[in-house]
């Protein structure tokens, strides 16, 4: 998916139902950014694009700031309903920019400050209570394809390339690759993908897991629209709930996460969205949710 300088235009939002008090929330605006454009369509589906092409978009220190930034914003965005993460030109991410100066320079201490910034931008995407997909439009490699697959869903072009590059470059895994790994494929196969850090296709990537869907290259953006367009017609915050508990699910012990269903249910009965499922139903029709 390319984009352009349009891309990057401040872009305001409403949403189009009223509050409970008869009010509109105020206007979300998503500023212009140097290395990440964000585009929001009506429906409330975000898309945020790593927008250093001419670099197969390697995070540099510039883009780490800004996606902490834009995914703080988008996490307290009441219109925004799902995030669409890609990259612009032929590539999704190639991790980190190891070219930047003085990367090579680090000390110990130094390093691990620059590594808890860098971890913070994986914690906010993951963290994020809209549903996230990751539309992979070409290489995803190390930090970038960890980033993918912190996303909920996983779309891929048939061109896209995977790897856990690491021990490559010599280096161990971050971007939340060391805890996403075996949770999506299991303790064996995640080694098998780190120890190696081989190049896998897309296919190869759907086979062992870490991807939801491949098709066809002029396929991704329009198969990536309707999955966005499905969830964004979800009540969305029983969307965020079911995204938390299913997240939640590694850390919990059977009765835990029973006793965490029944008090999210409950707050769930109470809800307008609720009401507004149960009446479609009858009336036999689609529901119109708000998020309340």
């Amino acid at each position: 998916m390319t984009t352009s300088a349009a891309a990057t235009t401040t872009t305001s939002v409403r949403r189009s139902t009223r509050l409970r008090n008869g009010l509109r929330p105020m206007p979300v605006r998503y500023r212009a950014m140097e290395t990440v454009s964000v585009e929001r369509d009506d429906a409330g589906v975000v898309t945020v694009t790593f927008d250093r092409p001419t670099r197969k978009n390697a995070i540099n220190g510039v883009m780490w700031r800004e996606l902490a930034e834009v995914f703080d914003e988008i996490a307290l965005d009441r219109t925004a309903r799902v995030v669409v993460l890609t990259g612009a030109g032929d590539a999704f991410c190639s991790g980190a920019d190891l070219g930047e100066a003085g990367a090579d320079n680090l000390s110990v201490a130094n390093g691990v400050a620059l590594m808890r910034r860098t971890s913070r931008v994986a914690l906010r995407l993951h963290d994020l209570p809209q549903a996230t997909i990751a539309m992979v439009n070409g290489v995803a490699v190390g930090y970038g394809a960890n980033l993918a697959l912190g996303c909920d869903l996983v779309v891929a072009a048939e061109r896209a390339r995977f790897s856990q590059i690491f021990l490559q470059r010599g280096l161990a895994i971050d971007g939340g690759g060391s805890w996403l790994l075996p949770r999506l494929i299991g303790l064996h196969k995640a080694k098998e993908l780190a120890f190696f850090a081989d190049i896998i296709s897309a296919a190869e990537a759907a086979e062992v897991g870490i991807v939801n869907r491949v098709v066809p290259d002029d396929e991704l953006a329009a198969t990536v629209a309707d999955l966005a367009a499905r969830l964004a017609a979800q009540p969305p915050l029983q969307l965020s709930m079911v995204k938390r508990q299913l997240n939640n699910a590694f850390s919990m012990t059977m009765a835990e996460a029973l006793e965490a269903e029944a008090v999210t249910q409950a707050a769930m009965f109470v809800s307008r969205d609720a009401n507004e499922a149960m009446r479609a139903f009858i009336e036999k029709r689609a529901p119109r949710f708000t998020g309340e």
